[in-house]
Formats: structure tokens, sequence, C-alpha cells
């Protein structure tokens, strides 16, 4: 008499997780759909802005600059603050205005370095982060017990950036460069894994757009740091 029910409730448990499988992968699919779109939306502002004098000699030759390099930090500000409080619809506006800023920031790599370095370090850094993001995915040891250590290394690799804003040193750069590559191929990991467990908690529909926002918000930062800092290992300067 047992046996029909355990086969019964074996086929609902297999039915549910293929059900909950779905839904995760059309979830991890979204998250990466939207940091996908907003690279290309970042890589059309920055190279729209760089192939346009009229544009790039204003920002760039001003104290104008300034205003730029620092705007996508006060987006990161915003974004952690009103994370909680704003809607999906408020977060994907956010999302895109965000990445059409950092291009702006970034018009002055196109500036600086030739575009076939440029290229050749984006398929690294790409190469880099779907590899570390992969592993995120799928391995089932806890990356939560190194998250102290990146957000330390995280910290330690803004504040030796903006000091060296002022020092101009070489081997400190060479430095932020190698841990910082290091801290954010680590994030990429911890934040894929925990794009993942969120996921399995009980949200509702806005809610769960929402956490796609933000957890392409998270892996795009760490995907546009670890191209940055390849940079000063694999660009060739014009």
């Amino acid at each position: 008499m047992n046996t029909p029910n355990l086969g019964y409730r074996t086929g609902a448990g297999a039915q549910t997780g293929a059900i909950f499988d779905e839904g995760l992968r059309q979830h991890m699919l979204r998250v990466y759909n939207y940091m996908g779109v907003g690279l290309v939306v970042t890589g059309l502002v920055a190279v729209m802005i760089s192939s346009t004098p009229a544009l790039y000699v204003p920002i760039f030759s001003s104290p104008l600059k300034w205003v730029v390099m620092l705007a996508p930090l006060a987006f990161v500000i915003l974004f952690s603050f009103k994370m909680q409080t704003m809607s999906a619809a408020s977060a994907q506006a956010m999302f895109w205005a965000f990445c059409a800023v950092m291009g702006l920031s970034l018009a002055s790599v196109f500036l600086v370095f030739t575009g076939t370095s440029i290229a050749r370090t984006f398929f690294i850094a790409a190469t880099m982060f779907g590899a570390t993001s992969l592993y995120g995915y799928t391995t089932r040891r806890d990356l939560t017990q190194f998250s102290s250590f990146l957000i330390m290394g995280l910290i330690g690799v803004v504040i030796a950036s903006i000091v060296n804003i002022f020092l101009g040193s070489t081997a400190l750069q060479f430095a932020i460069s190698v841990i910082g590559i290091a801290v954010f191929i680590g994030l990429t990991a911890w934040d894929t894994q925990t794009i993942k467990e969120q996921y399995a908690e009980n949200f509702d529909a806005e809610s769960r757009q929402k956490l796609a926002v933000f957890g392409a918000f998270s892996l795009y930062l760490n995907f546009i740091n670890i191209f940055q800092l390849l940079l000063n290992f694999t660009g060739e300067r014009e």
C-alpha cells in the first residue's frame, strides 16, 4: 500500500525540482542578459564620445573630467541605499543610466589605448569572468567564508587607487592591478553563488525582477573592474 504513495511523492518531488531548476535557469539568463546589454550600452557610449572631439575635448580637458570619473561611484552609493525601496522598473532605469554614465567615464580608455589591445583585453576579461562565474554557479563550496577577505581587499584596492591618483606610482599601480584582479575574480564567484542562492528564497515576481537587476549590477561592476585592471598589463597605448 505504501509503494504507490512513495512513487507518487518521488514523481511530484522530481517535477517540483525540474520546475525550480527551469526557473533558476531563466533567472540567471535574465541576470546575464541585463549585464550583457549593459556592457553594450557602455561600449556604444564610450565609442561615441571618444570618436567625437566636440564631446571629449570639453570633458577631458577641463575639471568636468572629475565629475565624469566620480559619477559612477555616486550611482553605486545610490544603488546601495535605495535598492530596498525602489521598484523593479526604477532599478532597471537606474541600471541603464549607470551603464551610460560608465561609458562616458570609460571613453578615456579609447583615447589612451589602441582598439586592438582593448578588444584583446576585453576577450581575456570575458574569458576570466565567464570561467569564474561558472565556478561560482556550479560549486558546492560555501564561498561566503571568503567574503570578509574579499571585502577587505576591495576596500584596500579602492583606498590605494585614490591615493595613487595623487602619487602616480607605477609600482603601486602594478600592485593594485594584481591584487584588484584577484579580488574581483573572487567577487565574481561569490556574487554568482549569492544570486543563485537568493533565487531559492520565496520572493514575489517584483522582488525577483529587482534581484535580477541588482545581480546584473554586481556582476557588471566585477567585469568592468577586471577589464580596466587588465588593461594595465595588456593595453597598448596610442
